[in-house]
């Protein structure tokens, strides 16, 4: 198939387009890619909404926490004064999103034999067994991560509050968004987050499903966290009427392989795992926990993303099958395939992010508008054909004065630069680009452009 690049092809693709009649809306939607894309047009979109409000547009609308809860966050602030908050909710916040995964010691000891091999190169062979040892620990404590558990007391806590419930609340609520606008029919019944913290998952669940869901059940090892979270319900008080009701504070997964629910969260919380083997029980846990769908968020670094791609791999590849649930899992969002992630296989590779503006919780250093930059994954149970598999706008989209540039990813699971000709196209990091890719086209379909 030919293919050809240039502004030149730009126009020739808009010519051949218009002579088949296709509507303008059509042509706006129209991207320049390997080969030639065609608008996927089944639900007959381009006859019913303007195309800058195609089916495949995810971006939420700037959000704002539910007033009862940002008003209450201030209040248990002001009522537990915290010795330079500030500084404090920085120095969380910049920790936080610099944490890698814990080296496995398998991978320490490799290290390990490899600095001593190279130690021993450099020193004379009078040097004592005691003195190599400590040489190799200096030099590790100097090239590896050092990674930590986090406990949480009631003032961490606090502290965790002011510098994440609002931006965690962006991201869930972003989540929760993928799986509203493409079923909208979905009404679930029961919700369980895992590192459920302050509670942000069963806020923005309650701002999506409140009239469905019947069950919140918080997760969370620390008892601190648990008892913010119910005040933060209860308007700060311990013995208020809680502002979403039905909701169940526990430090401990529910052990029974009878209990499932609806939706099965884990935001933040992979991250705070010490081993890959445990990561990989809790991921199993989890997906025997759900009948629909477990959505996973992470930092919006290689590091979060890492962790996703092991989850999703791990879910897809995964031998085991409940006896009470054998429906396979597929990649419901953000992914539209299930094949290895193509910005992990680059040459650089580079975390798929995304991004959701919010209003801030208004504390004296927070006025200003904000972006929280997550990964995400959303696994479903059942058949793939159930997913949406158009393009995924994976990067900023580049605007230029008659056109703009997208990183899409495929469904053949390749990236794809497209070049989309209508400036005012309507499409932004993040969101579904309705078109069809060559490879998905039938024979007949994938027709050249005459030469002009």
């Amino acid at each position: 198939m030919a293919t050809r690049s240039g502004p030149r092809c730009l126009f020739t693709l808009g010519r051949w387009r218009r002579g088949l009649g296709v509507a303008p809306q059509s042509r706006a939607l129209a991207a320049l890619v390997p080969g030639i894309s065609q608008v996927d047009n089944k639900s007959d979109f381009l006859g019913k909404r303007p195309h800058r409000r195609h089916p495949g547009i995810r971006q939420l609308p700037r959000v704002r926490l539910p007033q009862a809860l940002a008003d209450t966050a201030q209040l248990l602030l002001l009522e537990n004064p915290i010795p330079n908050v500030e500084k404090q909710v920085q120095a969380l916040t910049n920790y936080l999103w610099s944490r890698h995964v814990p080296v496995e010691p398998e991978e320490l000891q490799r290290r390990a034999m490899h600095l001593e091999k190279k130690i021993l190169e450099n020193l004379d062979s009078s040097q004592t067994e005691e003195k190599l040892r400590g040489a190799v620990l200096r030099a590790l404590r100097k090239t590896t991560y050092h990674w930590q558990e986090l406990s949480y007391n009631e003032g961490l806590s606090l502290v965790y509050m002011a510098a994440r419930l609002d931006g965690g609340f962006a991201a869930v609520s972003r989540a929760f968004h993928e799986i509203q606008t493409q079923i909208p029919e979905f009404q679930p019944q029961t919700l369980m987050d895992f590192g459920s913290g302050t509670g942000s998952v069963t806020w923005a669940a309650h701002s999506i499903w409140g009239q469905s869901i019947r069950e919140y059940m918080c997760v969370d090892s620390s008892a601190a966290m648990l008892d913010l979270a119910e005040k933060l319900l209860k308007g700060g008080s311990e013995s208020g009427e809680p502002y979403v009701p039905s909701v169940f504070f526990r430090q401990f997964l529910p052990v029974s392989p009878k209990v499932q629910f609806n939706v099965v969260v884990s935001a933040f919380s992979l991250s705070e795992l010490p081993s890959k083997a445990e990561r990989a029980e809790v991921v199993q846990t989890l997906w025997r926990k759900t009948s629909n769908f477990l959505i996973l968020v992470e930092n919006g670094t290689k590091a979060g993303h890492c962790l996703l791609m092991e989850a999703r791999d791990l879910v897809l590849k995964g031998k085991e099958k409940s006896p009470l649930d054998p429906r396979p899992g597929f990649v419901f969002a953000p992914c539209p395939h299930e094949l290895p992630c193509p910005q992990l296989t680059a040459s650089e590779p580079l975390a798929c992010s995304f991004s959701q503006a919010y209003h801030p919780i208004p504390f004296s250093w927070n006025k200003q508008p904000k972006e929280e930059k997550f990964s995400m994954v959303i696994l479903a149970r059942g058949s793939p054909e159930e997913a949406n598999r158009w393009p995924r706008i994976t990067q900023p989209v580049l605007q230029r004065p008659r056109h703009v540039h997208c990183h899409l990813c495929c469904p053949d699971g390749h990236m794809q630069h497209a070049v989309i000709t209508a400036r005012r196209h309507g499409s932004s990091w993040g969101d579904l680009l309705p078109v069809t890719t060559p490879s998905e086209l039938p024979p007949a379909a994938a027709i050249d452009p005459p030469e002009s």
